[in-house]
């Protein structure tokens, strides 16, 4: 690309910014560190790729990157998109060939969504492979709006106060898993892609998931920024000022054992003097 315009320099400046704030509050990469950026060929893996290298040639600390990406055999996948596009701006890289399509398609009855098993199974994968090559932090391109999503979702649909940690550790401590676009929003992402012209594969080889809960569940969120521009900000600041306290869940908070502090100093009010 050539010289950029002033927002376009702000908007690359913000990503790059936020980025490092989440690599640094959550101490997402470290000296030495074998940094495995999974590469899906979408607006956000792409765009966290181009962060990452950037940090890398900026930070106080060395660190390697390599990118990977699984090659689910959907038909029409195009194959030589990512390989040529990591060959031209010099980034090691592994293609993973796995055919998770086809047990997807045998597992999930015709019409239902595949998403989740699909994203079980290239999890499962992944997790392995950077086991394989010594890679000490796994990165994933969810950005802000994926956290929130996944927020509500839990909340509406499993019962459950959770979403996608910045940072996450395997449940076998094999892994760590490091999402450094934790702070960026969709929106900004969008535009950067366009703004950088990445090679973007789509992600509906596998059929029309049209009606799935998250696609709700952003629609929703969506709309309430539109009705009050920054909520998603305030929520999204929510997830970092837990009260365990002023929730129900007893295991988080000893809430059997609140009794009378009698030592406690007397709070009366004179309110004849108020």
């Amino acid at each position: 690309m050539g010289n950029l315009s002033v927002n376009q320099n702000k908007l690359q400046k913000r990503l790059r910014r936020l980025a490092g704030e989440a690599v640094t509050d959550f101490n997402m990469i470290e000296d030495g560190d074998k940094v495995m950026v999974c590469l899906s060929g979408g607006k956000d893996s792409y765009t966290m790729l181009d962060v990452l290298l950037y940090l890398q040639k900026v930070a106080p600390i060395k660190f390697e990157i390599v990118a990977v990406n699984m090659d689910q055999k959907q038909p029409g996948f195009p194959e030589h998109v990512l390989p040529e596009y990591l060959k031209s701006i010099g980034v090691e890289y592994h293609i993973i060939e796995k055919d998770t399509y086809s047990v997807v398609k045998e597992k999930i009855p015709e019409g239902k969504t595949t998403c989740s098993l699909c994203s079980r199974l290239r999890r499962g994968t992944l997790y392995t492979f950077a086991d394989e090559i010594g890679a000490t932090k796994m990165a994933l391109g969810h950005h802000r709006d994926d956290i929130l999503e996944t927020f509500f979702l839990n909340m509406f649909y499993g019962g459950t106060l959770k979403a996608m940690p910045p940072k996450l550790l395997s449940d076998d401590g094999r892994n760590v898993v490091i999402r450094p676009l934790a702070y960026c929003n969709e929106a900004d992402i969008e535009a950067y892609s366009k703004m950088k012209e990445f090679p973007i594969i789509p992600c509906n080889l596998c059929g029309s998931q049209e009606n799935l809960q998250r696609q709700v569940v952003k629609e929703m969120l969506q709309e309430w920024e539109r009705k009050s521009p920054g909520r998603t900000e305030i929520m999204f600041r929510a997830l970092q000022n837990v009260v365990p306290s002023q929730l129900a869940d007893r295991n988080l908070f000893d809430f059997k054992s609140l009794r009378i502090d009698d030592s406690a100093t007397p709070r009366f009010v004179d309110v004849m003097s108020l």
